[in-house]
């Protein structure tokens, strides 16, 4: 998708068309999520700084960005590609891989198929889509960004919206590109390229593995090497399976009193639950992150004896680390997640579950804790489907005016509003 989140919100507002739009954390602690191409005539990309995209462009509408509704819009695009074709692979909101191979017969070649996609996604949901073809994950991804609108000074240039490299086309299209292109070339990577006199793939090929294995250590030295020359065997995966599930916020201002954070840790930890109950998984490794006023970030997990989807046990478990740590001057950022998931729900009862006093409420007259606890959750998720996310939560996130539970997405890029001063 071209710029999706902005692409979003100026369709369902049209008097932003025209204007550089930029999603994201709107305070000087946020982060861009999205820019319109206006907005990155200026220079602005995603995961720059909200305040360093505020000095670009001054005049830049900051959107905050409602992450639940551009869910709702990723999905049906989603079912667009699954018409298409059983084998999607989600990577994101806004992008994905489609095997196609089976679906020529019906649909005609590559290009037809770009082509179909496009327009129903234009005329379903009104918004920009740019579509590459190849004979790999690696080809098709850097065709879609040459399928892309670009910027050439303070012009926009419309792309083509499609780009298929045919087979046998593969090294002729990557020779030009800057090296950068490459999945695993980040800054750090690049600068050692360069030393090697790399700038383009093609220049890429001409360095040994043997000589690539020796500046950038074994793995990447292969993982190049093989990018270079267009080798790329990964699979379309349908059922990717997520590794982790996390929720982190950083804070409009410096938060010092441990009891406001551990109000922090136990809406954290309750989102986290309740995301990895919709999703039907459990977890064993809980991790927090923290990162002081200075900058300095500190990570702790600790792994537990069963898997759990337990707002509690989360809880529990990253307040216990979180003890054990100094705030100094003050806490940026705050994040909960697990780790080491499992759709697997088979634990082994302990004593203290049968007792009652395991992970948990206690247990009742022929009922384990665990068991009590799975009600509890059951219930827990059904108010919420049915009344809304602030319905039901933590006591102690009760207030006069509600539960200061927020939308799920809410401060994913930061603070909204500017940090007081």
């Amino acid at each position: 998708m071209d710029a999706f989140y902005a692409s979003v919100e100026i369709r369902d507002d049209p008097s932003l068309r025209g204007r550089p739009v930029i999603v994201g954390g709107s305070s000087d602690r946020g982060v861009v999520a999205a820019a319109s191409y206006e907005a990155r005539v200026h220079g602005i990309r995603s995961a720059m700084p909200s305040a360093r995209a505020r000095q670009l462009c001054p005049h830049a509408v900051f959107l905050h960005g409602d992450h639940s509704r551009y869910q709702e819009v990723s999905a049906r695009i989603m079912a667009i590609f699954d018409d298409v074709t059983p084998s999607v692979e989600p990577i994101s909101l806004d992008e994905a891989f489609l095997d196609v191979a089976g679906a020529t017969r019906l649909l005609g070649p590559p290009e037809a198929i770009a082509r179909v996609i496009r327009d129903r996604i234009r005329e379903q949901e009104r918004l920009p889509a740019s579509v590459g073809g190849g004979t790999s994950k690696l080809i098709a991804k850097l065709a879609s960004v040459e399928a892309k609108p670009r910027i050439e000074g303070r012009s926009i240039l419309p792309g083509p919206g499609v780009y298929v490299v045919p087979a046998g086309g593969e090294q002729a299209f990557l020779d030009p590109l800057p090296v950068r292109a490459l999945w695993g070339v980040g800054p750090k990577t690049h600068d050692k390229l360069a030393r090697l006199g790399v700038v383009r793939v093609a220049d890429l090929r001409t360095v040994t593995l043997e000589r690539l294995v020796g500046v950038l250590g074994q793995a990447q030295g292969q993982h190049l090497h093989a990018m270079a020359r267009a080798h790329d065997r990964r699979e379309v995966e349908t059922n990717r399976a997520a590794k982790s599930i996390s929720h982190e916020e950083t804070f409009a201002h410096d938060l010092v009193d441990r009891g406001t954070l551990d109000r922090e840790l136990v809406r954290m930890a309750d989102a986290v639950a309740a995301r990895m109950r919709a999703s039907g998984v459990r977890g064993r490794t809980v991790v927090l992150k923290l990162r002081h006023a200075d900058f300095r970030t500190v990570t702790r997990s600790h792994t537990l004896e069963r898997s759990t989807h337990s707002a509690p046990t989360i809880h529990r478990t990253a307040r216990e680390m979180f003890d054990q740590l100094d705030l100094g001057d003050g806490v940026r950022l705050l994040g909960v997640g697990v780790t080491s998931l499992t759709t697997d729900a088979a634990d082994q009862l302990s004593f203290d579950d049968v007792l009652g006093a395991g992970d948990g409420a206690p247990a009742e007259a022929g009922r384990t804790s665990v068991e009590v606890d799975e009600a509890t959750n059951s219930a827990i998720d059904e108010i919420r489907r049915r009344f809304g996310h602030t319905a039901i939560g933590p006591a102690v996130l009760a207030t006069e005016d509600g539960l200061e539970q927020g939308k799920p997405g809410d401060e994913m890029w930061g603070p909204a509003q500017l940090p007081p001063r």
